[in-house]
């Protein structure tokens, strides 16, 4: 059982490995958009953000979104995939397993590269990388602000 207090991005990244196995490039979306819906859906405005899934911030890579701690952790895999975990992991607070598992239904379906396409469509990645050309390395945090501001704009539509 995971306590809320000992959620990661590793933590996320496990549970969408029980589902199936999956590229590091793919885990790292789907872990991003964990982490940005659920600021989106759990903070009141983007000048307060208070609810984060886990403490780590979103980097804007060169393929999108990144989780520096995720790409240690699976950079060996290189463009193959994770084997898929065989035990499952249990949250505390079973909300969160709810909602890991909507974000699954909804993004879960789509290809490692398509994650990253949409990604690139996206406010917090292009703001964070402002004149930085796509293919150039990046270090740079995607503010928080952003992304309350632009997922929750998608809600709102």
């Amino acid at each position: 059982m995971i306590k809320d207090q000992e959620i990661t991005s590793s933590t996320i990244a496990d549970f969408f490995l029980t589902k199936e196995a999956l590229t590091p490039k793919k885990v790292q979306k789907l872990v991003y958009y964990a982490y940005a819906w659920f600021i989106a859906l759990n903070n009141q405005d983007a000048e307060n953000i208070e609810n984060v899934l886990f403490d780590e911030s979103p980097e804007a890579w060169m393929h999108g979104p990144v989780f520096p701690s995720l790409y240690q952790r699976f950079k060996e895999y290189g463009w193959h995939e994770i084997p898929k975990q065989k035990d499952d992991i249990k949250f505390e607070n079973e909300d969160i397993e709810s909602f890991l598992n909507i974000i699954w239904k909804k993004f879960g379906k789509f290809s490692a590269d398509d994650l990253e396409f949409m990604t690139h469509q996206e406010t917090p990645w292009r703001n964070a990388r402002k004149d930085i050309v796509d293919f150039a390395p990046s270090a740079q945090k995607i503010q928080l602000k952003d992304i309350f501001t632009c997922y929750n704009e998608k809600i709102s539509a």
